[in-house]
């Protein structure tokens, strides 16, 4: 079983290296640095940059909801203030 194992890391080593030293190497090199420069023209962002834009929005749609909130309190509490300077106005 040893002796398997040891021969199956010494070829996985050669082919590793052997990859390294082609064409392939360049291929891929150039292939990541095509779709760099595509995905920077698609105007992406990280995961990272969005899930901290997501948790902006979601702070701020709680505090919207807050003042929302506040602004129908008061409104509810001077409603009867409010329409009757409305009718006052209007006379």
């Amino acid at each position: 079983m040893m002796l398997g194992q040891k021969m199956f890391e010494e070829i996985s080593g050669k082919l590793g290296q052997a990859l390294a030293d082609s064409p392939a190497k360049d291929l891929e090199k150039n292939l990541r640095a095509v779709l760099q420069g595509v995905f920077a023209k698609l105007d992406l962002v990280t995961r990272e940059e969005f899930d901290v834009q997501q948790a902006v929005l979601l702070k701020t749609r709680e505090k919207l909801e807050a003042l929302e909130a506040k602004v129908a309190e008061l409104e509810a509490r001077h409603g009867g203030e409010a329409s009757e300077e409305s009718g006052n106005l209007a006379l």
